[in-house]
């Protein structure tokens, strides 16, 4: 039986779908179809790989809209779960396109240097004596030295598709946790100033940076990560900090959120005069009443406990 690859198709700034078909074989994966269709059918087809055994991370695409390594993922597999014999190959999300499915890289690269991706040792190490760490220090941050740079979590992050302005690339944030974790690291605070400045806390927290990427890291935990760091290096006088602290505040007090003070533990008093219109017609509609006392959860102790819990878990985390 045959597989039908549609493929996105992008040149000078033409763009349409191309129907191949490619005949299956055990093994075949999105990449070896991709290199039949050139050889054998159009050899004007443009993609790229190199190592074919999912360690470089050029390969990748999107399948059916889901970022994937393309020489780890078969044919026969991908049909078998979206239970058609027709699957749809584009070029990543949230990349310019160069060429079908090639995209441009150099931008991201600009990028990754703001959060100054390179290790300061501190000044006990020399070029004699090397930069040694003990296992337990090494295992902190190990998983994220395993990032191939595929681009998987760039194409799937749902604030990257928002807006690329305001925040970095996923994999940017895992190479920063990777060096303020790294105990050799002499200056890890101008690691999280960069983060910070370059959108840390716009993260939307969904999740697909992790559940898309094909190492199996968790660029949302490397996220997550760093801003539990920047409260441990006194990085915490910004909005997302301030917002965090005041919902941990209000749960610890009363277990749940006094929304109507929020956005003023938040963003402090001036900017929030800018939301004064909205905060009205929240309150014509019955949605916020200031003047009311915020109640207290009466399962207040059992939050409580969870929250310890969660404290507890981070700390033997770390």
């Amino acid at each position: 039986m045959d597989a039908t690859l549609k493929i996105h198709r992008y040149v000078e700034g033409k763009s349409w779908v191309d129907t191949f078909t490619v005949p299956r074989s055990t093994g075949l994966t999105v990449l070896g179809a991709l290199t039949y269709i050139k050889e054998q059918q159009d050899p004007t087809l443009s993609f790229t790989c190199s190592c074919r055994s999912s360690i470089c991370g050029a390969c990748a695409v999107r399948v059916n809209g889901n970022a994937e390594l393309s020489c780890e993922v078969l044919i026969d597999d991908l049909t078998a779960r979206y239970q058609s014999d027709e699957l749809t190959i584009e070029p990543l999300g949230n990349f310019r396109v160069i060429r079908d499915l090639i995209v441009d890289w150099d931008p991201k690269y600009a990028r990754l240097k703001k959060v100054k991706p390179s290790l300061h040792p501190k000044d006990e190490f020399t070029a004699e004596t090397g930069c040694l760490q003990s296992p337990e220090d090494f295992n902190k941050y190990k998983k994220y030295a395993g990032c191939i740079l595929c681009g998987s979590c760039v194409s799937e992050c749902n604030k990257n598709t928002l807006n690329q302005d305001d925040f970095l690339d996923p994999f940017a944030f895992v190479k920063a946790e990777k060096l303020v974790a790294d105990s050799r690291s002499k200056s890890p605070e101008e690691h999280l100033k960069a983060v910070i400045e370059a959108g840390l806390w716009r993260c939307f927290n969904c999740q697909e940076c992790t559940a898309k990427c094909p190492k199996g890291l968790d660029p949302a935990g490397a996220i997550e990560k760093l801003k539990a760091e920047t409260f441990k290096h006194h990085l915490d006088d910004n909005v997302g900090a301030r917002h965090a602290k005041a919902i941990y505040d209000d749960i610890q007090t009363s277990g749940t959120l006094d929304e109507s003070k929020l956005n003023i533990k938040s963003e402090g008093y001036l900017m929030s005069s800018l939301r004064l219109p909205m905060a009205l017609r929240l309150m014509n509609v019955g949605k916020m009443d200031p003047l009311a006392k915020h109640p207290v959860n009466p399962e207040i102790k059992t939050i409580d406990a969870i929250v310890k819990a969660a404290e507890n878990a981070d700390k033997e985390d770390a």
